[in-house]
């Protein structure tokens, strides 16, 4: 019996819970870890973040391929941002070739890291800022880390307010976002069985239309479709599943 689009959304949905509830799990330790405290020596988050998400970046066939806490530069003694940030083993990366155990995240190694000094204008931070809710950001290449196509899922994590920021009435403060890198290379190997079941033509796209993946040979990943065309809702997510999709005008 072959699936209906209905059905694919919901195997999104499941994807994508997953790596969202290892979120909330990992959100919980470091906003002890920070709570009350005016600041936080570097090196202890970054103890906590890595007992945290190594142990995911390293199971077999991992579906993340990074994952960490970037922490906003009032909690880390020194720091006008803190990325306590992890990759997992890649195979032929650009920038660090092929490695066999996870690597940290080291901004000075990098080029191209001058946008990241207003971190907090990036859409993976600005909109669990504004939302308060976890998000989606992608597809978009990673020029930092894995040179190739992902979707960065974070989650705010917030703290006690400081006590001029209304501490006293239980008020808390936004203090760094929990994240989790997937590449689409990686989400189509969970995905696309269930997409090719389907007998009509489907795309994965996010709420601006960009494609994820597609059964549709003329879309391309990144490339721009209607997001209002037939298709359903993926559940907990921004993204859907179109039903015969057909590329926009304009990328």
């Amino acid at each position: 019996m072959s699936r209906s689009a209905h059905d694919v959304a919901g195997s999104v949905g499941t994807v994508f819970a997953s790596v969202f509830d290892q979120l909330a799990a990992w959100r919980a330790p470091v906003e002890q870890l920070i709570d009350g405290a005016p600041e936080v020596r570097p090196a202890a988050l970054d103890s906590v973040v890595a007992e945290l998400v190594l142990p995911r970046l390293t199971e077999p066939d991992p579906l993340l391929v990074g994952a960490g806490f970037i922490a906003d530069g009032e909690i880390v003694r020194g720091r006008d941002v803190h990325f306590a940030w992890w990759l997992g083993p890649l195979d032929a990366n650009p920038v660090l070739g092929s490695t066999t155990e996870p690597t940290r995240l080291d901004l000075t190694t990098r080029g191209y890291t001058e946008y990241l000094r207003d971190f907090r204008a990036l859409e993976w931070y600005r909109i669990p800022a504004t939302t308060r809710h976890a998000h989606v950001t992608g597809p978009y290449v990673d020029h930092l880390c894995t040179c190739d196509y992902i979707l960065t899922m974070t989650m705010p994590v917030h703290a006690a307010a400081s006590p001029d920021g209304g501490a006293a009435s239980g008020g808390t403060r936004m203090v760094g976002v929990i994240g989790a890198d997937v590449s689409v290379r990686r989400l189509e190997h969970e995905l696309l069985t269930a997409f090719l079941e389907v007998p009509s033509p489907l795309a994965l796209v996010n709420d601006e239309g960009r494609v994820v993946l597609s059964t549709e040979p003329t879309l391309q990943v990144g490339q721009l479709t209607d997001p209002d065309g037939p298709g359903e809702p993926c559940p907990g997510t921004p993204l859907r599943v179109l039903v015969e999709p057909a590329a926009s005008g304009s990328n």
